[in-house]
């Protein structure tokens, strides 16, 4: 009996020790960890858990045929409202993660895959509609490959780049999405669309140069960096 005690007490001498708040979840979990949502409860899967902003999200991907259909069809107002939409489910899926706390991992990775797919597609279209110069189609396609491959090169040496978007590459999202969106309109509607689209086209041009620049002095520097213990 005695020896049952003494084997109790070294037990519990050298378990970890973890201290409940509240008989909820253990301190070190509580605060502002991931998944909390403010309240101290840790909501264990939320971070994975497909939610309704997911599934918007997947809807937009799914709009990149129709648009690529209604392009070939020369269905350009068709194709605008497509856009439209497209836009209007980025900015509600955005809002409905933010406000009622809905952020996941999967849809960190999925809203900006579905934004790069359906404006890099629109511009390939345009294209090969010949409504935009394909200068302009190679050098938007470019910056993301080249931005892509630098966050494959970094997994691959084990030191992965932090995904925080620059100013400058949200500033370039917002020009090359005004530019679609006049070019399809114009199309669309039939109305002249000089020299709006030659300036937004020129500040498309500069930004998308400039995200590359700025996104290279970032790769390079954080790859300098020694990798903290």
């Amino acid at each position: 009996m005695v020896t049952s005690d003494l084997c109790r007490v070294q037990w519990l001498a050298c378990a970890p020790r973890i201290d409940y708040v509240d008989n909820r979840w253990p301190r070190a979990w509580q605060g502002d960890s991931p998944g909390t949502g403010g309240t101290g409860e840790r909501n264990i899967g939320d971070s994975r858990r497909v939610n309704i902003p997911n599934i918007i999200t997947l809807g937009r991907i799914l709009l990149v045929p129709l648009i690529v259909w209604a392009i070939a069809s020369n269905q350009m107002t068709v194709a605008f409202v497509i856009f439209v939409v497209a836009g209007v489910s980025d900015a509600v899926d955005g809002f409905l993660a933010k406000r009622f706390n809905m952020t996941t991992d999967i849809g960190a990775l999925l809203d900006p895959l579905a934004d790069k797919a359906l404006l890099v597609t629109i511009y390939v279209a345009l294209a090969i509609w010949n409504a935009i110069p394909p200068w302009l189609v190679i050098l938007v396609v470019s910056r993301d490959f080249m931005i892509v491959g630098g966050v494959i090169v970094s997994w691959l040496l084990d030191n992965p780049v932090p995904m925080k978007p620059l100013m400058v590459s949200k500033l370039n999202t917002v020009a090359q999405v005004a530019f679609a969106a006049l070019i399809l309109a114009s199309l669309g509607f039939g109305f002249r669309s000089y020299p709006y689209d030659v300036l937004l086209m020129g500040l498309v041009a500069v930004l998308t140069l400039l995200s590359v620049c700025f996104y290279l002095v970032e790769w390079a520097r954080h790859m300098s960096t020694p990798k903290s213990l």
